[in-house]
């Protein structure tokens, strides 16, 4: 027998805490304060580096946080560690309602953990995603935050019949539509009015875009010298343009990309700007599977697997491992015949309105000790 709680919150804890996450939780904290909740936003401090944090806020007019826990860097189990000793203090401090948190970084599964034990509400946004790679550090961070919510929000349809046939009731999945999303199309106009290109004296559609920070792919050796010649090999063809994660740039350094051109991490208006008008991207992240799919740009994820299948079977996205001689053939398909452009749906730049109204409807909720 299930006891059913109604919950109306008056008070949401929003988390953030790593690039990814300040495109996903903005639209989320303004939607619920347009309907008159009190939110209170949560900077963990996980990426602290300016064009890897304030440089967002800045773009996206995201507000300043109420809190920001500083947690800085460290291993995977040192910064979820800081992220629970702090978050536990806001919670304490604050009593919220419901905890929203967002995406699978440490700081999501650090959070999460936290507020499922403090008996506020908990909602997880991007639930139900699965790459079924448990090497991924972010895979196990999705499985533990969406068994301790309350609210899973899906993003697309195979997220939630991922979680059905985990055995959640229906009655806490909700399919509402991919926040990454909102936040792009709410910005597109802009991210294109800039001067990125002309200033990096780049022809629109006439350039490849690259992103690489996985593990997997930049601290094995062998693996991230092997990319690296893909990447001189692709140079050969059209300009290509690698905005370096800080983790990247240092395992590459003292190798020379004589066709590649590595710049600085790009603020968000940037990097939308340079993905929207490339031939071709390649990538190993998540996001930006999603924005090339809604973009209707050709993109090669270089990883075995994705979380994210929707946009390869309704997007132009194209999971193609690791193997040079498969990628270069996949390349030049691409670059002869590029696929036609697609978009989910539902991936509309509404989910978080429908988060909000999930969260403000007084809606039934019970936590698995109600069963």
């Amino acid at each position: 027998m299930v006891r059913l709680i109604g919950f109306v919150p008056v008070r949401v804890v929003c988390v953030a805490g790593a690039r990814p996450n300040f495109m996903k939780v903005k639209p989320v904290v303004d939607a619920l304060e347009a309907r008159g909740v009190d939110v209170e936003l949560v900077h963990t401090g996980q990426h602290f580096d300016a064009t890897m944090s304030d440089v967002f806020f800045e773009e996206l007019g995201l507000r300043q946080p109420d809190h920001h826990l500083e947690v800085g860097a460290g291993s995977q189990a040192e910064t979820t560690a800081r992220v629970m000793v702090e978050f536990e203090k806001v919670i304490q401090n604050t009593s919220p309602d419901a905890v929203v948190v967002v995406g699978d970084v440490n700081s999501t599964v650090g959070c999460a953990l936290v507020a499922a034990k403090s008996g506020a509400r908990l909602a997880h946004v991007e639930a139900g995603l699965r790459s079924r790679d448990w090497a991924m550090p972010e895979e196990i961070n999705r499985v533990v935050t969406d068994r301790v919510s309350d609210l899973l929000f899906a993003s697309s349809a195979d997220a939630a019949t991922n979680l059905i046939s985990e055995g959640y009731r229906p009655d806490q999945i909700h399919l509402v539509g991919n926040v990454m999303i909102d936040t792009l199309l709410s910005n597109l106009d802009r991210a294109k009015a800039r001067p990125w290109l002309h200033d990096q004296g780049l022809t629109p559609h006439q350039y490849a875009v690259v992103t690489l920070h996985r593990p997997s792919n930049v601290d094995d050796a062998e693996t991230l010298a092997r990319l690296a010649g893909l990447l001189e090999w692709v140079g050969e063809k059209l300009p290509v343009i690698f905005p370096c994660h800080p983790r990247t740039r240092a395992r590459l350094k003292g190798r020379a990309l004589a066709s590649v051109a590595l710049v600085e991490p790009l603020g968000y208006l940037d990097f939308i700007s340079s993905l929207a008008s490339a031939r071709l991207v390649l990538t190993d992240s998540g996001g930006v599977q999603e924005e090339t799919t809604v973009l209707g740009v050709p993109c090669l994820t270089l990883r075995e697997s994705t979380e994210r299948p929707i946009t390869v079977r309704e997007g132009t996205n194209r999971v193609v491992g690791t193997d040079v001689e498969v990628i270069k053939a996949v390349v030049e398909e691409v670059l002869a015949s590029p696929p036609p452009a697609r978009r989910p749906d539902l991936w509309d730049g509404k989910a978080a309105d429908r988060i909000a109204e999930v969260l403000t409807a007084g809606i039934s909720i019970g936590r698995p000790t109600d069963l």
